[in-house]
């Protein structure tokens, strides 16, 4: 009878132990192949929540109601500092007199990742600066101190905010609804002026009516003009 030979058991352990780790590779493939679908799927749930979110989906506002909407804070604001005086609309020169005008300026597109930076047909931000004159430190102080907690109860998210000290400009800087609302106040103490302003969210003008006419903002501002702006306007 022929003899039987039995395998080495070097060898039946070598080959027991190498099942296993075929079986290791094979599941780390798959496993890897399902980490390749859920970053595929993760890629396209941005890329359609990106085209979705939209950057130029703005609403349709008339120039006048967004007026109303950007004087409003900045009479609100002005009535927390705590000014008594009337201000005309209108400016005779800018950095020196008083001022209570409109302006309005691009929306831009940044495009589907945010890189673009194109102007929006029909689209603008209305703005309103104002400004007064002769205003002391007792009054432009107590009064950025005030109107500083009062924009923080209201929700405003305050992006700066700077106390000059003796000499030094004060600001304050804030926003709200991710930037699309905003606020700032300057005053300098050396010629004692307040500077003030207000901008809105961009917004369709509904009087635009498209085709290869080219849209300018300024239009949407020249159409309305600002109200007095004094304490207790309504």
């Amino acid at each position: 009878m022929p003899e039987e030979s039995t395998p080495p058991a070097t060898m039946t352990a070598t080959a027991t132990a190498a099942e296993p780790t075929r079986s290791g590779v094979r599941a780390l493939g798959l496993g890897c192949l399902g980490c390749g679908g859920l970053v595929l799927v993760a890629v396209v749930a941005l890329f359609i929540q990106l085209a979705w979110n939209s950057s130029t989906d703005f609403p349709r506002v008339a120039p006048t109601e967004m007026a109303s909407r950007v004087v409003r804070h900045s009479q609100e604001a002005y009535e927390v500092m705590g000014f008594t005086r009337t201000v005309r609309p209108g400016v005779e020169k800018i950095g020196v007199s008083t001022q209570n005008t409109l302006d309005a300026g691009y929306c831009y597109d940044g495009g589907l990742l945010g890189l673009e930076d194109k102007t929006v047909d029909g689209a603008y931000r209305m703005s309103h600066d104002w400004a007064l004159d002769h205003v002391p430190a007792s009054q432009a102080v107590p009064g950025l101190r005030r109107l500083h907690r009062r924009l923080l109860d209201e929700g405003w998210e305050v992006s700066s905010y700077r106390e000059g000290g003796k000499g030094k400009d004060w600001s304050l800087y804030v926003q709200r609804d991710g930037g699309d609302e905003r606020m700032s106040f300057t005053w300098f103490p050396d010629r004692g002026y307040f500077l003030g302003g207000s901008a809105g969210p961009c917004a369709y003008d509904p009087g635009w009516t498209g085709g290869e006419i080219a849209y300018y903002p300024d239009s949407a501002a020249g159409s309305v003009t600002p109200p007095d702006l004094g304490p207790g306007w309504r």
